[in-house]
């Protein structure tokens, strides 16, 4: 891990993608490593689920499920895979992945490019026979007629291979996907996966833009209850807050440190829109363990990272897991449970 500081130019004369494929290629190859121990004061509870860490990999990285052993024997307490798709598809043309690295950021455009679900299950099968909590993300064909069809079929296929199933609705790469958090249509939509989900099946995760206006959230708080198990609070943004960069003005999301003042505000107004009854994991711009606990003490029960992992290399999640347990002790808290929300009491 301490190679990586010295390693990243040199990664960095790779183009994204082709440096993200080697990657997971390279991940793919190590032999099963012991995953590590946390400590019982990382465990947190959610849907039935327990995390051994509220540190989880983010769906993008690891598209069509080939790294999960290896990312979390890293140190993540989780790993979610995806976005895969019923069928397979090749994602929008290339380039469409570039690393903004004067800001620490991401812009990508990638379009939910995966191998299919089918392809995915036989190293789902092995990764679930080996332990560890592993989520499986689901999304629609882009060339799609009946896009919820897509989700009932995905979670149809995938549940028996999940610990854990995420209905990713807010990707910006394929054209109207977004317009089904609106809330007739994601309505719809979550009754609809809802009769697909096995009796017994893993817990519903729903996974949110951080675009969403005020009265887009309360609509979405409203429709959510009963329906899913926990709100990932968000995706990558169409918005553009200032940037550096030469690529800043890509098309695509994005995401990494300059996401996180959007996501942190999101994930408060959904704190607020659900009355804290709704398990919330916070996703963009966590990059420390600092950021982290702050998302978990402003309502989120865990977080998720990806993006971070380009600048700061993959010893990040063990480093954020320590930092945690030291801002637990610091504060005379005990468990991470006793955390969460505690800015909003």
């Amino acid at each position: 891990m301490q190679l990586f500081p010295l390693l990243r130019p040199l990664l960095f004369t790779i183009r994204p993608e082709e440096s993200h494929g080697l990657t997971i290629a390279a991940l793919s190859a190590l032999p099963r490593l012991r995953m590590p121990d946390f400590d019982p004061a990382l465990m947190i509870s959610i849907a039935g689920v327990d995390f051994p860490s509220p540190v989880g990999l983010a769906a993008g990285f690891d598209k069509d499920a080939k790294a999960m052993a290896a990312m979390l024997s890293l140190g993540f307490g989780s790993v979610e895979v995806g976005t895969l798709t019923p069928r397979p598809q090749v994602g929008n043309t290339k380039p469409r992945l570039f690393r903004l690295a004067e800001d620490e950021a991401v812009i990508n455009r990638m379009g939910f490019n995966n191998g299919g679900q089918t392809a995915a299950i036989a190293r789902l099968t092995e990764a679930r026979a080996s332990g560890g909590i592993i989520g499986i993300n689901v999304g629609a064909n882009k060339d799609s007629t009946d896009r919820i069809a897509d989700y009932v079929e995905g979670v149809k296929a995938m549940a028996p291979y999940a610990t854990y199933l995420t209905v990713n609705i807010s990707s910006p790469n394929t054209p109207g996907l977004r317009g089904l958090q609106d809330k007739g249509e994601l309505r719809a939509l979550l009754e609809a996966v809802n009769a697909a989900r096995p009796a017994g099946g893993p817990p519903l995760f729903l996974k949110l833009a951080p675009d969403l206006d005020r009265n887009a959230i309360d609509d979405v708080a409203d429709v959510v209850a009963g329906r899913v198990d926990a709100l990932i609070i968000g995706n990558t943004t169409i918005s553009r807050p200032p940037l550096r960069s030469r690529h800043a003005g890509e098309t695509g999301g994005l995401s990494g440190a300059p996401l996180a003042p959007l996501a942190r505000h999101a994930l408060s107004a959904f704190r607020v829109a659900t009355g804290g009854n709704m398990p919330l994991i916070a996703a963009g711009g966590i990059d420390s363990g600092a950021e982290a606990y702050a998302r978990i003490r402003a309502g989120a029960s865990m977080v998720q990272l990806y993006s971070a992992l380009v600048y700061h290399g993959p010893g990040l999640a063990r480093r954020i897991a320590n930092d945690l347990l030291l801002l637990l002790r610091r504060d005379g808290l005990s468990s991470i449970r006793d955390a969460i929300g505690a800015d909003c009491r």
